[in-house]
């Protein structure tokens, strides 16, 4: 996606106040003489960033619910009553969401269902789903040993931060689809190529001129950090250790979901043996904000925290230049962000939403 939204010219003509879009890290990784040194550490917390192998589970248990899909066709009279009322998918939305039926002549198995189900569910950059439709209780679900299915549908996300959904990618999903359907000797519906790729490329466009992903860059004054030192700053302020090296993350009060922030640093220093001989003299500290609810205020939890931490570590606020930062960068930062903010949910694509999460990833 490329991002021509009215904040990143604003950022231009304030000189480069905030990273708007992915950041490129620039690291000092010079060691230094007398970097500032932690004292013991303290116990490291259980809690740490919630992982893909989360995610997946959360999402697997329906934890999520989303707007409701069409209705794709009445159920077969066998099917008991309170199967009929269907219930919301939490992993498919035809906001954003290319939707194929999967018919059988009748109920089909979980067994039989997994038996047949693609070994990848990835159309090229794209993710897609494959759901049962449960005989006994109505609800949308990942096919599951024990149970039987009267429907399916497959949902191919249409765009994603790595752009939109293409001819081929859509083709490599039909592929996919069909290959299931068959095993299952079920007739199977598609939409149309040319609609679908015209959707996702409407789609597209609108995400890529309404995603930011801010960040800012804290800068040592005198003395290099070790990473002891960091850690333990960063540990006082609610972060903890990320999922990959060179990263701590401040967690989002819902389990499973997002952090809020993310304190990035050199992956090389994180991997030290001995965490005080490493030597930093600069950290990131990034919100991806369509990630996180407005109503969390994850734009004034990030200035907070690049404060404090800024306090703490004696560094200088900076932009990827090198510029500091005063405050009236972030005040109109912050009037851009409301004006986004209104913009997405009159999409249906409220910040920190389960479509918007996935949409932007």
């Amino acid at each position: 996606m490329t991002t021509d939204w009215s904040l990143t010219s604003l950022l231009a003509a304030l000189g480069g106040v905030v990273l708007v879009g992915v950041l490129a890290q620039g690291w000092w990784s010079a060691r230094r003489a007398g970097p500032r040194r932690a004292a013991p550490p303290p116990a490291q917390p259980d809690r740490q960033e919630p992982s893909l192998a989360s995610a997946a589970a959360a999402a697997g248990n329906g934890a999520t619910a989303q707007d409701p899909l069409p209705d794709l066709r009445t159920l077969d009279e066998t099917v008991p009553a309170v199967a009929r009322a269907r219930k919301n998918s939490s992993r498919i939305d035809a906001l954003i969401d290319a939707l194929a039926t999967v018919t059988p002549e009748g109920p089909i198995s979980g067994e039989m269902a997994l038996s047949h189900l693609p070994g990848s569910r990835r159309a090229g950059t794209k993710p897609f789903h494959i759901e049962g439709l449960n005989s006994a209780n109505g609800e949308w679900e990942l096919p599951q040993p024990g149970q039987r299915y009267n429907e399916f549908q497959a949902g191919l996300q249409m765009a994603n931060r790595s752009g939109a959904l293409n001819e081929i990618e859509y083709s490599e999903f039909i592929q996919k689809v069909q290959g299931f359907a068959d095993g299952l000797g079920a007739m199977v519906e598609f939409p149309d190529m040319l609609d679908v790729v015209g959707r996702a490329r409407e789609l597209d466009q609108f995400a890529a001129s309404h995603d930011a992903q801010l960040a800012i860059q804290l800068r040592a004054r005198g003395a290099a950090w070790t990473l002891g030192f960091v850690q333990q700053g960063a540990l006082r302020h609610g972060f903890v250790p990320g999922s990959i090296p060179g990263r701590l993350v401040l967690p989002a009060p819902d389990e499973g979901a997002p952090p809020v922030l993310a304190l990035q640093f050199d992956a090389q220093a994180a991997l030290a043996d001995d965490p005080q001989t490493s030597s930093l003299r600069e950290i990131t500290l990034a919100l991806d904000v369509l990630q996180t609810p407005e109503s969390l205020e994850p734009f004034a939890v990030w200035q907070e925290s690049a404060r404090q931490l800024a306090k703490d570590f004696e560094a200088d606020i900076c932009d990827d230049r090198g510029q500091v930062l005063n405050l009236h960068a972030f005040q109109a930062i912050g009037q851009e962000l409301a004006t986004l903010y209104k913009a997405l949910a009159s999409r249906d694509l409220a910040a920190g939403s389960p479509v918007a999460r996935r949409l932007f990833s």
